[in-house]
């Protein structure tokens, strides 16, 4: 997003895949699924700039809803309630576009143990902090009197402070640390093993205080800061991972030109500031690929867009033909993309359109069943469907 992520960004090379599409609901672009989809509204009044959403896993159905400035809201049984499940408003910085509340992740036994956690700019200084709280049985508000900081990472900048943070399948936590602003990594920070920013990072909360490292992250023993899963990033605002194979999916906001998308492996440099997607960034021409990981996919910067939003590969049941395909945006633009999830790809791949939304895409969001969902930064929610006349004469 241009305002929300990173100034300015990138995104694959679809300049041949360009037709007009409507609003909300739409017929799907050319070359998409023949049903076309339909944006269904969740909740379109009382959210303030929303920028993620999620659920608990606990059975309830509940979708908890991420505002920037502060708060979690939750849509409980399609009706979105007043009071916040979580206010940090009286801690939270958001003096920059790309700052504020920008993550929540709730632990995989949360049922049990009511852990959450968050990804927020503090008040004080800006510095990103995760943060732990913890919920009593089903209440829909959160204590902050349960805060347990885990870790602080100082911003150099306004931007580029990335903000998601989610579970994976191995149990442990996953945090997208930007490469700390301005433009070009100016310090070459996402290169640097002895920094945490420009890096997916990976701890394990359940294995000491305030963590624990897992032993398979690639600098654990030495060499660089241990809590490093992949670096040579540059803006993570939204990654995730695939439900069926575990895979994880990243979204990395570019700088002028190229936006990407990444298959993130323990170790893997994915090649910021070096380069940007698959491009030569800094040298501008003869750089040296070796040991650095291409994205699966990649856009320009044209037709509106601007800045990539990540979202989920689809494992749902609304819209059946969409299963095992990657759902992204564009935040500038509002277009929904489509991209195969299939295994072990080996080169870039051109996404299909969707749809033009006419959102801001703020974030996409799942429910307990996989079904997904766009978040509107300008205040909506809207769950992915096909259109109500499908399949009637």
């Amino acid at each position: 997003m241009r305002h929300l992520l990173a100034t300015v960004c990138a995104v694959f090379s679809l300049s041949s895949i360009t037709g007009e599409a409507g609003a909300v609901p739409a017929e799907a672009a050319a070359g998409s699924i023949e049903a076309g989809i339909e944006l269904v509204p969740v909740a379109t009044k009382g959210l303030q700039s929303p920028l993620f959403l999620t659920h608990s896993a606990d059975g309830s159905g509940q979708l908890f809803v991420v505002e920037q400035g502060g708060t979690v809201r939750v849509i409980d049984r399609g009706t979105l309630q007043d009071a916040p499940f979580l206010d940090l408003r009286d801690r939270v910085w958001t003096k920059g576009n790309e700052q504020g509340l920008l993550g929540l992740a709730f632990h995989p036994d949360h049922r049990t143990n009511g852990r959450i956690f968050v990804n927020y700019n503090r008040r004080e200084d800006g510095a990103t902090v995760v943060v732990e709280y913890r919920r009593e049985g089903r209440s829909l508000e959160v204590s902050t009197d349960t805060e347990r900081v885990l870790m602080v990472v100082p911003q150099p900048y306004l931007n580029h402070n990335g903000g998601m943070v989610a579970f994976g399948p191995d149990g442990f936590l996953y945090i997208g640390r930007g490469d700390g602003g301005s433009r070009g990594d100016p310090q070459n920070r996402a290169q640097n093993p002895q920094e945490w920013l420009g890096k997916i990072l990976r701890i394990d909360v359940d294995g000491g205080r305030p963590y624990a490292i897992p032993p398979g992250n690639p600098f654990a023993s030495g060499g660089g800061r241990a809590e490093i899963f992949a670096l040579g990033i540059r803006n993570p605002w939204r990654f995730s991972f695939d439900r069926e194979t575990g895979m994880l999916w990243l979204a990395d906001v570019g700088q002028y030109k190229w936006e990407e998308i990444d298959l993130v492996v323990a170790g893997g440099n994915y090649g910021w500031r070096i380069m940007e997607g698959a491009h030569c960034y800094n040298p501008e021409e003869g750089c040296s690929p070796d040991g650095l990981t291409f994205p699966v996919a990649e856009y320009g910067h044209e037709h509106g867009r601007c800045s990539i939003t990540g979202g989920y590969v689809y494992r749902g049941t609304a819209v059946p033909a969409l299963r095992g395909t990657y759902l992204f945006g564009d935040y500038c633009s509002g277009e929904l993309f489509a991209l195969s999830a299939s295994a072990n790809r080996k080169h870039s791949t051109v996404p299909r359109v969707l749809m033009k939304t006419g959102l801001r895409i703020s974030s996409f969001g799942e429910d307990e069943a996989g079904d997904v969902y766009l978040v509107d930064h300008k205040g909506g929610v809207y769950r992915m469907a096909l259109p109500r006349s499908a399949g009637k004469p």
